[in-house]
């Protein structure tokens, strides 16, 4: 459905820069691109997280901000559901920096290739860890830049600064 949703002409990034979006889309070499979003399932897994993660901030040493525009390559900028940063990274208006964590969580119409590329971007950015959600299933997963692992555990997990969520929080 995405590929559907593409812009049919080339933005320059001076142009998606200055152009606001509702709601905010992501930009891939040129080319504007849609986010999946607006379902119930996916914004009240998004709220709780982000309020299980804000209510800690402090404890843990981090940041909660949810759909930051984040600049993963010259040509490229990606909008996660969540970026957590440790609270000693600078503020940017765009992230330039690597979030220490990016939250994806699924909606109906995504398709895993096109969610794998945006980890793959997170990764390769130098995101140490991303978590995946899928509020159907209710299973999760953690990429780091070893591999992927499926959460068999109940925990959502970091480390430095050890991020602890357990998934029964988030899907009750």
């Amino acid at each position: 459905m995405m590929d559907s949703m593409r812009a049919s002409t080339l933005l320059s990034v001076d142009e998606y820069l200055r152009t606001s979006y509702r709601p905010d889309c992501e930009y891939l070499d040129g080319v504007l691109v849609e986010r999946n979003l607006g379902e119930y399932d996916h914004s009240r897994l998004q709220m709780k997280l982000a309020d299980y993660l804000y209510a800690r901030e402090k404890e843990w040493g981090i940041r909660v901000v949810p759909e930051q525009r984040v600049q993963v390559k010259r040509r490229r900028f990606r909008v996660p559901d969540l970026s957590v940063l440790k609270a000693d990274t600078p503020v940017e208006q765009i992230f330039t920096q690597p979030p220490f964590l990016c939250v994806e969580i699924l909606s109906p119409d995504d398709r895993r290739s096109e969610m794998q590329g945006r980890i793959d971007d997170y990764l390769t950015f130098g995101v140490p860890f991303v978590w995946l959600l899928d509020p159907r299933t209710r299973r999760a997963w953690i990429y780091t830049a070893a591999g992927v692992q499926e959460v068999k555990d109940g925990m959502l997990r970091t480390v430095d600064p050890a991020i602890e969520v357990p998934l029964a929080e988030l899907f009750d």
